[in-house]
């Protein structure tokens, strides 16, 4: 188990270095993350490579017994390159260069940007490939964060032709048959002519979108790939991890497919930020830990976990004491096996003077200080139980192209993607069952309950997986909006919805609307729900059964012989469809169903109250975290604000 610091040593005069790694030490840390913004520092001009600050303090840090999480420097790229390659830069919409200054500001698809990455990456690896201090690589930093994800340059307009060219092998016209170019008079005669999605008047060809979505993906994961390979190339034995930032279900790229050539995947932490009012509710926090597991399916890490008030220009929210501890204690839970708190001090220069570190920029140790010391010094006791696997029996799936899809086009003012996978979650969460957050193409087995929250584009390969998954026994949760559109982001002539997979849910749907605040409508239960009387919204579809149940159905005068929800049994399984917006508490009632049917344990806790127990056989523990400001009493214990009282499970 890695516990650390991240630690930027080259902000600060050298005369400090020995007081810092002793301090880092006292905090109980085992490691420290380095060097990620340091291209100048490491390379002052173009070819000449100085990595001997390093080297001074990777010395000073093995002779204290600490490891090594290395970055390569590319999120920053020097001066001198922007000057000497302007056109490395990136462009807003608008075609205007993104000045040199921030960060994250060159452009992916830059050949430029591949020669001097790839010599800078090549250099640093093969200087330190025999030191054995360096536990983990880390490449680059929070790709596609803050606006990075897309571009609008020259470079990437004639990638994106040559990505379509190789997409339709040549063929013009199959572009223009599957776009339906023929709508608005847009054909082209050749892949020169195929323009890029920026502003114009209405709006972009959707299937054009689509595949610009899967370019501005495909074009980071190639070079997060880049910058692997290389680093496999000159250490093969070397641990290779990206640190994600928060809020990847709504970039213009899919993390898990960056992840796929990578060792682990870590995260950036951040439950408030400046300008936030108050930090993200808990499970909203345990939704975002669960998506960056459900990236590989495994363990991660947390790179930046924070200790004080955050932001750049508005200073945030400051975690109440115990608060940011507890926040730590959470994503060990949820399946982080190595967690660094964001920064050892804060800075006194440059842009991130208000992220307030483990120390302030006065240097002295205070209650920051010791919360991160009594966490490291109580959780390595648990270190054994904290890196077994976490098994969930749900999952709730999802599919980049669909997400794309509803950005292209979002369909309903009230329909966020996003806020529907929280709404699932937080009904396991509430009950203290675990869920996966998991990418289509991840295998099904090991869950009993897969929900497909707006997955728009139907895709053939995973209808069928879903079919065998639910015929062996497991549960699919269909949602409105799913399956209505094929692989090219068009609707599907001559097909009833859910696209290809109306019978298998034993439903069609008729009519569909979107709907907004003060529209919501009626709904009526039937069967076991009976007694349920409850109002929809955000967006319904009418559905017509074909061998369905009904749950509920609509209460309106218009839509009354529609029905709202249903279940249909396919041999060992079952498919819901559910028809529209739900309140939380009917959609609790439908969960509750779900999960009985397939017999998922779950257990109730006092409100603000999570419980996830970890490990096996005798190292078995049970976390119980109080997410109040306030004591609660959970059972027998008595919580203080903000604690987390981890117990030995006896077996």
């Amino acid at each position: 188990m890695w516990l650390g610091v991240d630690y930027y040593p080259e902000q600060w005069d050298p005369s400090l270095l020995e007081a810092d790694l002793d301090n880092i030490c006292d905090l109980g840390c085992n490691a420290i993350r380095i060097a990620e913004f340091c291209w100048h520092l490491m390379e002052k001009k173009e070819g000449e490579y100085d990595f001997s600050f390093f080297d001074h303090v990777i010395e000073r840090a093995k002779s204290r017994g600490l490891s090594i999480i290395m970055g390569t420097p590319t999120a920053t790229i020097p001066a001198w390159l922007a000057k000497k390659h302007p056109d490395i830069l990136s462009e807003f919409e608008n075609g205007t260069k993104r000045s040199f200054g921030g960060r994250h500001v060159y452009c992916f698809n830059s050949p430029e940007m591949y020669v001097y990455s790839g010599k800078i990456i090549r250099a640093l690896a093969e200087h330190y490939k025999g030191e054995k201090a360096i536990a983990a690589w880390q490449i680059d930093n929070e790709f596609g964060h803050e606006g990075s994800d897309v571009c609008y340059c020259a470079h990437c307009r004639d990638a994106f032709r040559r990505y379509l060219r190789e997409k339709f092998s040549g063929d013009i016209h199959a572009l223009n048959e599957t776009y339906g170019t023929a709508f608005w008079s847009q054909e082209y005669n050749d892949f020169d002519e195929i323009p890029l999605p920026a502003p114009t008047i209405t709006t972009h060809n959707p299937s054009l979108r689509l595949d610009w979505e899967r370019f501005r993906s495909e074009s980071i994961v190639k070079f997060a790939d880049f910058q692997t390979e290389i680093l496999k190339e000159v250490i093969p034995e070397a641990v290779v991890m990206h640190d994600f930032p928060g809020g990847g279900l709504g970039k213009h790229v899919d993390y898990s497919a960056v992840s796929r050539r990578l060792d682990l995947a870590a995260y950036n932490n951040y439950p408030v930020w400046g300008g936030q009012r108050e930090p993200l509710r808990p499970h909203e926090i345990a939704f975002g830990l669960d998506y960056i597991r459900g990236l590989k399916r495994r363990n991660f890490w947390i790179t930046e976990a924070i200790m004080g008030a955050q932001g750049h220009d508005v200073t945030g929210f400051a975690p109440r004491p115990n608060q940011a501890k507890l926040w730590a204690y959470q994503g060990m839970a949820r399946g982080c096996e190595g967690l660094f708190f964001f920064r050892y001090r804060g800075a006194a220069k440059g842009a991130e003077q208000f992220c307030y570190g483990v120390l302030d920029t006065d240097n002295v140790k205070r209650r920051k200080y010791y919360e991160v010391q009594s966490f490291f010094r109580d959780v390595k006791k648990y270190a054994s139980a904290l890196e077994t696997p976490i098994r969930s029996q749900a999952a709730i799936v999802y599919d980049y192209d669909s997400l794309a899809a509803f950005r292209i086009q979002r369909q309903s003012v009230l329909l966020n993607c996003e806020e529907e996978m929280k709404k699932f979650h937080k009904v396991f969460y509430d009950v203290n069952i675990p869920v996966d957050v998991i990418p289509a193409d991840s295998e099904l087995s090991g869950c009993k309950v897969a929900i497909l929250p707006q997955m728009i584009i139907a895709k053939p390969e995973f209808q069928e997986k879903l079919r065998k998954f639910v015929e062996d026994g497991g549960t699919a949760v269909l949602t409105f909006r799913d399956f209505v559109k094929d692989e090219d982001n068009n609707l599907v002539f001559g097909k009833q919805i859910p696209v290809d997979f109306d019978d298998f849910a034993g439903v069609h749907v008729t009519e569909t609307e979107s709907l907004q605040e003060g529209q919501e409508f009626l709904l009526a239960g039937e069967g076991d729900f009976s007694c349920t009387q409850s109002e929809g919204g955000i967006f319904r579809d009418m559905l017509e059964t074909d061998g369905a149940e009904v749950l509920f159905r609509y209460n309106d005068v218009f839509y009354r012989e529609y029905a709202a929800v249903t279940r249909k049994q396919q041999k060992k399984g079952f498919v819901y469809y559910l028809g529209c917006g739900l309140e939380e508490s009917v959609l609790k009632q439908i969960m509750r169903k779900i999960a009985a049917e397939q017999e998922i344990s779950f257990e109730h806790s006092a409100s603000g109250v999570e419980v996830v127990c970890r490990g096996t056989g005798s190292e078995r523990i049970r976390m119980v975290m109080n997410h109040n400001s306030f004591e609660v009493q959970n059972g027998d214990l008595t919580l203080a604000p903000f604690e987390c009282r981890i117990l030995r499970e006896n077996v």
